[in-house]
């Protein structure tokens, strides 16, 4: 009676991290191939900028680093890192828009658009209004379709009417709203601009409207919202991997090869009184292509081609060439080559922040490796 109290002891005293986490449910397909940011950091920043950038995934390579923190074992040495190549070209400023607060949370109070012309971002103006469509759908002898553009068109005068009624309103806050150039990225093969929603910092609520408003129409590009040094949020949709099992999906653990029937699957699905199985039971399901955010990426250099080429020898695999403003961040990121990633200040930052000093960037040819 004894020895079984203290096996019963030892196998209570045994314990091991979960298998797979929690905080990424339900695992299932991202919704678009980018990703999506609901929150941003508040700052008491007086300065006005930009809080959010996006750019296309080319691939890694490594760099030598010297390490600037006094307090590291390797400080004042050379360190070799793996980093990441993201193409970051200009940003078209679309709109802004402002928010207010209701007992239902921040609600969208109006927006202020830039007038529809044939002189905004390449691909995105046949896509303001119906009117092309429509005059199509005529010219080839269809009724003209209703749809809505991707951009509303206003009558004249309704525009300064929009943003006076911004001004006027109890605003809690106010974004920008801008559309990425993917026809200027060579290896992208959709040329159709992503519309997407950016946190502004600084100054009180009519001053960010007044500072968006003389930056209508006009471009920001990634030396405008980030320094060298920064630490960022890195938003993105992994390499999907279909659908997989238990094993691969959750990573458990074999049957004994004495299971009756199957090895590769759990060993129960619960128990009989709950009546139903539970969402924690580990089966298989989608595995990959979610949405991930990485904390507190370090960018080590900020530049374009012509001023430092960072294409390697034979291009990047499964992307080619780098031929706008491009960012070094340290370590890896989430999805493939070509994906679009979205960036965000930190919203955790890390006190210390070490200088940069980059002493090597490898642009060895990365065919074959």
């Amino acid at each position: 009676m004894l020895v079984k109290k203290k096996e019963e002891a030892k196998m209570a005293d045994r314990s091991k991290p979960r298998r797979g986490s929690m905080g990424f449910s339900p695992r299932k397909r991202a919704i678009r191939p980018y990703g999506r940011i609901t929150s941003w950091p508040e700052t008491d920043s007086s300065e006005i900028r930009v809080q959010g950038f996006a750019g296309w995934k080319a691939g890694m390579t490594h760099v030598l680093i010297r390490d600037t923190n006094p307090h590291s074992t390797s400080a004042g040495q050379e360190v070799r890192k793996a980093v990441t190549v993201v193409e970051a070209p200009p940003m078209s400023v679309l709109a802004v828009r402002g928010y207010k607060m209701t007992p239902y949370g921040m609600q969208t109070s109006g927006e202020f658009w830039i007038n529809a012309s044939d002189e905004g971002p390449q691909g995105l103006m046949p896509r303001f209004a119906n009117q092309s469509r429509g005059e199509r759908d005529a010219d080839e002898g269809r009724k003209p379709e209703k749809r809505a553009g991707r951009i509303p068109g206003r009558s004249n005068g309704s525009s300064e009417a929009a943003f006076e009624a911004l001004v006027n309103a109890d605003l809690c806050d106010v974004r920008l709203i801008v559309a990425t150039q993917p026809a200027m990225v060579k290896s992208i093969s959709s040329k159709t601009p992503e519309i997407m929603e950016v946190g502004l910092v600084g100054g009180d609520n009519n001053e960010k409207l007044m500072w968006a408003k003389e930056r209508l129409g006009g471009l920001i590009t990634v030396a405008d919202v980030y320094d060298i040094g920064t630490e960022i949020d890195v938003i993105g949709v992994t390499k999907g991997k279909g659908w997989q099992g238990s094993i691969k999906r959750w990573g458990i653990k074999l049957l004994s090869h004495k299971n009756s029937k199957r090895r590769r699957q759990g060993g129960n699905m619960g128990d009989f009184g709950t009546g139903y199985v539970r969402k924690t039971i580990r089966q298989a399901g989608q595995t990959g292509y979610h949405q991930r955010t990485e904390l507190n990426k370090r960018v080590l250099r900020i530049s374009e081609p012509n001023e430092s080429d960072i294409t390697p020898e034979g291009g990047f695999l499964h992307y080619g060439e780098v031929s706008n403003d491009y960012m070094i961040i340290e370590g890896s990121l989430p999805g493939p080559a070509k994906r679009m990633l979205r960036f965000r200040d930190a919203i955790r930052p890390r006190s210390a922040k070490p200088e940069v000093d980059l002493t090597y960037v490898s642009t060895s040819s990365k065919q074959g490796v």
